[in-house]
């Protein structure tokens, strides 16, 4: 009995300091200036989540150019705890829990990227979609919640939202103590020929050997392929016409490699020539599929192409062998994998990517990066050397969806917690469940 009465009067104090917390959290988010905040249910680890639209400059050179509004989530765990930032690269999808967050505890600021989702200006001039603008908008995040959060403070991101977190650190290097880019790439032009290398290279000779003869067989039943693939998407609401469907069919199998090598597939899952055409078509939409190169999804991620083309750099695709059997897409030169909005062709400029691969080389500014070895961005990775203040995994066997601190080894595990432990000046103690 006593120890049920205990039992009550712990939780009703834990309750009530949560309770107080909120409060005290709610008082000083509404002296910030033009946000606005809806409290939402949060997630069980934080104390309270909220929903923030934040008022952006479109230009942070110049405020008569417009503003728009951006979406953050905040998630609370505690005024004396360390602040996660996520630094996504797209649209954010849904509210979740970073595995930084729950490891070290700490609060989560969730940010979507300037141009997509909910954060969007109302006229769409993507002379403003740079990562000048889009840093600075994180800079000013930062800026705005500093005066909430007072302990250190960490910038993470995965992919494209990981590279925004390497170039984040370029523009603002003293907005956070440390970065932790996952699978981020850094390319250094605008068709990057360490990707082809990678291609080339990764995997035994009988592998990539049976990925050309799959996607030769592809391309020769193109007519029944794309019939059988009508019949499997028949209940898909999915059109073609910023690419015909040849020329999305195409794009589907030179992009084949790619995605094989990107999320890890088998190389014993590759049909052969035993394999019936239902198999084929099948297998494809597994590993690559023609509805990615559809109108809705070029849309989708239209602004991601248009940074790609105009400064991040990006890939193309090699036509050598598949000359004969292409009809709709160049085979002088490697199609490019950028979709732009409205079919612009604005110029690519590569000083910032020269600049900031030159200031990865020579500055050692606290980063942990982590990589998938079979992950084909992997090819475009920050370089590995040997530094005081930075650290590279790259996690053997791993990809683009799992190359996480989770699926580390015991030993990468403890090196990395022991790394930021020794960085942040903090004793991380919730690690348990990241040591199964």
């Amino acid at each position: 009995m006593k120890k049920l009465i205990l039992f009550i009067i712990v939780l009703f104090g834990f309750f009530s300091f949560a309770t107080a917390q909120t409060k005290e959290l709610e008082k000083l988010l509404l002296q910030l200036p033009d946000i606005r905040f809806t409290k939402i249910e949060n997630l069980t680890h934080f104390e309270a989540s909220y929903e923030i639209k934040i008022k952006q400059l479109l230009n942070h050179n110049d405020s008569l150019a417009g503003y728009f509004y951006q979406k953050v989530f905040l998630n609370h765990k505690g005024f004396e705890r360390p602040t996660i930032m996520v630094t996504e690269g797209y649209n954010i999808s849904q509210n979740t829990i970073s595995e930084l967050a729950e490891l070290l505890n700490a609060n989560q600021i969730t940010i979507e990227h300037r141009y997509f989702g909910e954060s969007l200006p109302d006229s769409l001039n993507y002379n403003y979609l740079n990562l000048d603008q889009s840093t600075a908008d994180l800079h000013y995040i930062n800026q705005l919640f500093h005066q909430i959060y007072s302990k250190k403070w960490i910038s993470t991101g995965i992919s494209k939202g990981g590279a925004t977190t390497i170039f984040y650190r370029y523009f603002y290097p003293n907005d956070v103590d440390l970065s932790v880019p996952y699978v981020a790439p850094i390319n250094n032009a605008y068709e990057d020929q360490r990707i082809y290398t990678f291609l080339d290279t990764m995997g035994s000779d009988e592998c990539r050997k049976n990925q050309k003869a799959l996607q030769v067989r592809l391309l020769e039943n193109r007519e029944e392929i794309l019939r059988l693939l009508e019949l499997n998407n028949k209940e898909s609401d999915v059109s073609y016409t910023y690419l015909t469907i040849n020329q999305a069919f195409e794009y589907a199998v030179l992009e084949y490699p790619f995605s094989f090598w990107q999320y890890g597939h088998s190389c014993n899952d590759i049909p052969n020539s035993k394999d019936s055409l239902e198999v084929l078509a099948k297998y494809l939409e597994q590993v690559s599929s023609i509805t990615f190169f559809s109108d809705e999804i070029i849309e989708l991620y239209g602004p991601h192409y248009y940074q790609s083309a105009t400064e991040m750099g990006y890939y193309g695709y090699q036509t050598k062998g598949f000359e004969k059997l292409l009809t709709t897409l160049p085979v002088t030169s490697n199609p490019h994998a950028t979709f732009l909005p409205n079919k612009m062709t604005p110029p690519f400029n590569g000083k910032l990517l020269k600049n900031v691969n030159s200031w990865l080389l020579k500055e050692d500014n606290t980063f942990i990066y982590i990589y998938g070895s079979l992950d084909t961005w992997s090819a475009t990775a920050v370089p590995p050397q040997k530094k005081d203040h930075s650290i590279w995994f790259f996690m053997d066997g791993k990809h683009h969806g799992n190359a996480r601190i989770m699926q580390m080894t015991a030993v990468q595990k403890i090196k990395l917690i022991t790394t930021m432990e020794q960085w942040l000046s903090l004793k991380i103690k919730n690690h348990s469940s990241f040591n199964k």
